[in-house]
C-alpha cells in the first residue's frame, strides 16, 4: 500500500507540480479553495493513484477540521503533509500597507498552516511517523523592501518549522522546510491584484524556477531514507543571489 500525501494549495503552482510528481508513488489527498481545478487534478491522477480531494480555505479553522476529521477511515494516517497554501497580496511600504492584504498574508501563510498542522499531526504524534514539509520562502530569511509583512510571515513560518522539529523530534517525525527564490507561478498575479503585465515583468530577462523545479526538490526530500532529513533547504535560481540580487539580461527587459 502507497503512503499518504496530503497538500494544501494543490489547484495551482509549486502544490499541484508536487501532486503531479508524487502520483506514482503517493496516494493523494489535495486540497484547496477552488472546487473545479481540484476535480480537474484529481481525474488528471486518478490513472496513476487513489486521490481524494478536499475544498476548503485554510483560513476557515472549523472547515479546516471538518474537512479532516470527515475523511474516510482508510485515508486518516497521513504520512506526508506538505503545507504549501500561501499568498503574497500587495507590495507597499509600511506605512501605505493595506490592512486587508495584512490580515490576509498572516491568515493563509501562518494560521492556515497552524491550522492544517493541528489537525493532522496529533495522529503522526500517535503513531511516531510521519514527515511535515513547511514551503517557506527566502523572503523568511532575507527581507526585501516593501516586503514587510509578507516577509514577516514567511519568516514566521521559518521559525516555527525550526520549533516543530525540535518538539517532533522524540517521536520520530521529520519536519522540513523548503525556501524557494524566484518562481513562475500565479504568485506575483495574486500579489499583483491580477496585473498580468506587472506579473509578467518579474520574470524577464532571466530563468526563474519554475513549479517544477521545486516539486521535484520536495519529492527527493520525501523519499530519503528514513534515518535521513534534509531539514532546511534554500531553492534558487541561478540568476537569484538574494532576494534582491538577480542578474537580468537587460537586452530582453
Amino acid at each position: 500500500m502507497k503512503p499518504i500525501a496530503l497538500i494544501t494549495g494543490a489547484t495551482s503552482g509549486i502544490g499541484k507540480a508536487s501532486a503531479q510528481a508524487l502520483a506514482s508513488d503517493f496516494f493523494l489527498i489535495l486540497c484547496g479553495r477552488r472546487r473545479e481545478r481540484l476535480e480537474a487534478l484529481a481525474n488528471e491522477l486518478q490513472v496513476k493513484t487513489d486521490v481524494q480531494i478536499l475544498n476548503f480555505d485554510v483560513r476557515d479553522k472549523e472547515d479546516v477540521f471538518k474537512n479532516i476529521d470527515g475523511l474516510p477511515s482508510a485515508w486518516k494516517d497521513i504520512d506526508v503533509l506538505i503545507n504549501n497554501a500561501g499568498n503574497a497580496h500587495g507590495l507597499s511600504s509600511f506605512h501605505d500597507g493595506s490592512l486587508d492584504d495584512w490580515e490576509a498574508m498572516i491568515d493563509i501563510n501562518l494560521k492556515g498552516l497552524l491550522y492544517v498542522s493541528k489537525a493532522i499531526v496529533p495522529d503522526m504524534v500517535h503513531r511516531k511517523k510521519g514527515h511535515i514539509i513547511n514551503i517557506g520562502s527566502i523572503a523568511g530569511i532575507d527581507v526585501y523592501p516593501k516586503g514587510n509583512v509578507y516577509c514577516a510571515s514567511k519568516s514566521a513560518v521559518d521559525a516555527l518549522t525550526r520549533g516543530m522539529r525540535q518538539d517532533l523530534n522524540e517521536y520520530g517525525i521529520k519536519v522540513s522546510e523548503i525556501k524557494p527564490g524566484l518562481v513562475k507561478t500565479e504568485f506575483s498575479k495574486v500579489r499583483f491584484k491580477g496585473d498580468t503585465t506587472r506579473a509578467e515583468r518579474v520574470y524577464k530577462g532571466f530563468s526563474p524556477l519554475s513549479a517544477q523545479d521545486v516539486a521535484e526538490v520536495i519529492s527527493f526530500m520525501i523519499t530519503r531514507p528514513a534515518h535521513v532529513n534534509i531539514a532546511d533547504l534554500l531553492l534558487l535560481p541561478t540568476a537569484q543571489a538574494g532576494s534582491t540580487i538577480v542578474y537580468k539580461d537587460q537586452a530582453s527587459i
